[in-house]
């Protein structure tokens, strides 16, 4: 085995699931937030606008609409009304019929344009505003407000980056599921594995690193689970089973069940998860979003014949760091 197994902890560590039961998920969002519910009332402000002044478009976006959902309870009109609601409702539109999938192509995560335009509004008229003035002005003092402006206006925006990456093609890898620390590699109690036993792999993200959560593996999703707690430091060792947390599950064309949880944090207090039950994912895709500094980990069955390629202390980067290998022997 890889040098790096060495740091799996010989005890079993204790990782009860929270004390409060898992809530039935109706959004992308479980906790909410004052941007999420912006970009919700704008979306029934335009779909109101588009069935008074565009039936025609309403019906033709009704005839491409693909599935179905019995008692809905979610206003879908074209495909940007899923975006908030993709986890739990059963519409969809085909590729050709989505005429927004361009902003997939923006730079920025789908799941934090609105708080980033919340951003834009905010700081870059006094950033605008402020270095008219310095420039007018030469006065250093108002340079140094100007650049402030400006560099909390870089700093929303960049949290929300959102890079290109490709995952490796070896089917035996399991890639990071965030950019971040390495923070444990241990064994854990945990339910619905072989024997409530699985072994975890850590990652802490600070407030500077891309939150995007990716798969680690490829597979099809089976269940999804969400627990509102609290939003303790992410490094805290009570984190695990006090912190807000979403559990996605999902089972390997072998069968093996693998698990990917997303921690809150001290400053995150956004968990986004925009796939559903059922969905086909392939390692690297984007599955979800962390709001500021927080943890990810991944459960796999214990007695895996796996082969680690990191160790606690390591820095990894989403979808392209290669954690471990499946049946890979010594490296």
């Amino acid at each position: 085995m890889h040098a790096a197994s060495e740091a799996i902890v010989s005890a079993v560590l204790e990782h009860e699931p929270p004390l409060a039961q898992a809530e039935t998920l109706t959004n992308v969002q479980p906790h909410g937030g004052w941007c999420f519910r912006m970009e919700a009332a704008w979306g029934r402000w335009r779909r109101a606008y588009l069935r008074k002044l565009r039936p025609g478009y309403v019906r033709r976006m009704a005839e491409v609409r693909q599935g179905s959902c019995k008692d809905c309870p979610h206003d879908v009109i074209d495909p940007r009304d899923l975006k908030l609601v993709r986890n739990v409702c059963e519409f969809r539109f085909r590729p050709e019929d989505d005429r927004f999938r361009w902003r997939d192509r923006i730079p920025l995560a789908r799941y934090g344009l609105a708080e980033c335009v919340f951003s834009t509004v905010c700081a870059a008229p006094p950033f605008a505003v402020m270095l008219a003035l310095a420039i007018r002005t030469g006065d250093p003092g108002v340079w140094w407000i100007a650049s402030m402006f400006g560099w909390l206006w870089f700093q929303l925006l960049w949290f929300f980056r959102d890079p290109t990456r490709i995952a490796p093609s070896d089917p035996d890898a399991m890639v990071s599921p965030a950019d971040g620390v390495v923070t444990h590699i241990d064994e854990v109690v945990a339910p619905d594995f072989p024997g409530n036993r699985a072994t975890r792999i850590s990652i802490y993200l600070s407030v500077w690193n891309v939150h995007l959560s990716r798969v680690p593996r490829s597979g099809r999703v089976v269940g999804m689970r969400y627990f509102r707690g609290a939003f303790i430091n992410a490094m805290h060792p009570d984190c695990v089973r006090r912190n807000e947390q979403l559990w996605l599950d999902y089972v390997e064309p072998n069968g093996r069940l693998v698990r990917v949880k997303q921690f809150s944090g001290a400053l995150a207090r956004r968990i986004v998860c925009h796939v559903a039950v059922g969905d086909k994912i392939r390692a690297g895709d984007r599955y979800g979003l962390i709001k500021y500094g927080s943890r990810a980990d991944i459960l796999i069955p214990t007695g895996e014949d796996i082969t680690w390629l990191v160790k606690p202390g390591d820095v990894v980067a989403g979808a392209t760091t290669v954690l471990a290998r499946f049946g890979a022997g010594p490296s």
